[in-house]
């Protein structure tokens, strides 16, 4: 890669980061592009060189925060024994979502909204995640391999409204 397609690279990820953050902690309705811009450290017509809408640079924020779990599971997946796969899978979630905090408060905003391209963007990502638990667990012979997925994404859920509403009493015990 030529050095000005890794420094275009290495731009768009900021302006994305930067995005997650803003959008986490505006909304992504109240949140302008010149916000992200200032976050970033750009101006905000170069936001636009790499993103047509605002849209456009929440689906990438999106694709990024889902990629990252993806990519951590896969990781798990490729080297936790049967007897310590769910357990090291609930721990890569719970890495990402503290070093993470404002993908997965991203996540369950864009959860709600009913814009389509936003909504199938959500749902290709969490079938995704669970297409990867719900395979890792068939393959090591887990019993009950539908339920045990079902039950580690709603897990997974319940730990995000902990984390979002500083709840921890939920995941006690």
């Amino acid at each position: 890669m030529a050095k000005s397609d890794t420094a275009s690279v290495n731009r768009r990820t900021d302006i994305v980061s930067a995005a997650i953050e803003v959008f986490a902690e505006s909304g992504y309705y109240r949140t302008t592009t010149m916000q992200v811009a200032k976050r970033a450290g750009i101006s905000q017509p170069y936001i636009f060189r790499f993103f047509a809408t605002k849209e456009e640079l929440l689906l990438a924020a999106l694709e990024a925060s889902w990629q990252r779990i993806a990519d951590a599971f896969r990781q798990v997946v490729a080297t936790a024994s049967p007897d310590r796969l769910e357990r090291e899978l609930i721990a890569a979630y719970e890495e990402i979502m503290t070093a993470r905090r404002s993908e997965t408060l991203l996540q369950m905003q864009a959860q709600t909204m009913r814009d389509e391209p936003i909504r199938t963007a959500m749902q290709s990502g969490l079938r995704d995640i669970r297409g990867i638990v719900l395979e890792a667990f068939k393959d090591r012979g887990l019993p009950n391999p539908e339920e045990r997925a079902k039950l580690f994404l709603a897990k997974g859920m319940l730990c995000n409204v902990s984390m979002a509403l500083d709840l921890p009493e939920l995941m006690e015990g």
